[in-house]
């Protein structure tokens, strides 16, 4: 399919609203008619986004101004939680398809998602019919979907190494599944905090969330909805890390005996082209995937010990938000996978 459509993006003034744009950008099949921004209105992009100068001629509008209904076929939501499903069922009436990158959509369960959100949802009619966006794992889906919930960055970072082995049953039951994660501070967003300030952030790191991260129910969905019995035993421990960006998810997995990991991995991501299974030894760093729309992975077993570690990476901005979201509408609209996001990682 050759078709250009047009798409609009609600809250664009953040990291994963100015991520967009630079990918998008670069799309052969897509064109940016609207952004929207209430607190920025009438504000041109390359004089809010330096390094967009010379690339879009656009201003952001209210969402009223924009009419996104009349001029958009696709909209990306990268708001604050409890956004998207306000205006969510307006655009789903006039058959404007939406990649929400918050929260709202992504957890099936309502009470669920209200007990870790701290609000009423305002659309619990429109969740059954949302798909929730890990590319690799419902692309049948998505290719039909008129909403996809795009995942969170943890989410992402955590679930890619473990999907081939949970439809395969392979984690012993009633046993630790343990998440080791780190993400740069640019996961925390472009709002104004104390702890990602330079001087709290920088030469520091500490694990935050440990009575519990919003990610966490989400990560436990998708292990229940593979292999049932291993959910109750996970693990999530976050940390923040004095980079920018860049995730790392250290994975500490019990597996059945005679398990081949490597073996499994590399042959349900063969025709995946934005994951990528190392040789056998290898440690992924964060740095190999900046600014790309790249997983790399690697699992060896530890030494004298029958516990298996599982390194998986992503950019938390990309990979784990602008570049899925993106990934997913290529997926919707029919287009290559790859198109818009072909650009090779950042060095240094």
């Amino acid at each position: 399919m050759n078709q250009k459509i047009k798409a609009g993006i609600v809250g664009a003034t953040g990291y994963t609203g100015v991520e967009l744009l630079r990918l998008l950008s670069t799309h052969p099949n897509v064109e940016v008619t609207a952004i929207t921004s209430r607190s920025e209105a009438g504000i041109a992009i390359a004089d809010y986004f330096p390094s967009l100068r010379g690339i879009y001629d656009l201003t952001f509008q209210t969402p009223d101004q924009a009419r996104l209904d009349q001029c958009c076929d696709v909209v990306f939501f990268a708001t604050p939680n409890g956004v998207a499903m306000k205006e969510a069922p307006a655009l789903l009436n006039q058959n404007v398809r939406i990649v929400d990158l918050s929260a709202d959509f992504r957890i099936q369960d309502i009470p669920t998602w209200e007990q870790w959100y701290g609000m009423r949802h305002a659309s619990p009619d429109i969740i059954p019919q949302a798909v929730y966006g890990l590319s690799e794992m419902n692309r049948d889906a998505i290719a039909n979907a008129r909403i996809v919930a795009n995942p969170g960055c943890y989410p992402t970072c955590v679930s890619l190494p473990l999907l081939p082995l949970l439809q395969q049953g392979r984690l012993k039951a009633h046993m630790p599944l343990i998440a080791d994660c780190k993400s740069g501070v640019s996961g925390a967003g472009r709002k104004g905090n104390i702890g990602s300030l330079f001087c709290e952030a920088g030469d520091n790191f500490k694990a935050y969330g440990i009575g519990g991260h919003r990610h966490l129910p989400e990560i436990k969905q998708t292990i229940q909805t593979l292999q049932a019995d291993i959910a109750d035993g996970f693990v999530f421990t976050p940390h923040l890390t004095p980079m920018i960006r860049g995730m790392h998810a250290t994975l500490y997995l019990h597996l059945e005996d005679g398990c081949h990991p490597e073996e499994i991995l590399r042959e349900y991501y063969r025709d995946s082209p934005f994951v990528d299974i190392l040789p056998a030894g290898s440690t992924p760093e964060t740095r190999s995937v900046r600014g790309a729309n790249l997983c790399r992975i690697s699992i060896q077993q530890a030494p004298q010990s029958n516990l298996w570690i599982a390194l998986s990476v992503i950019d938390n901005l990309v990979k784990g938000a602008a570049g899925q979201a993106i990934q997913n509408m290529n997926i919707m609209f029919g287009f290559d996978e790859q198109l818009g996001l072909q650009n090779a990682p950042l060095l240094p």
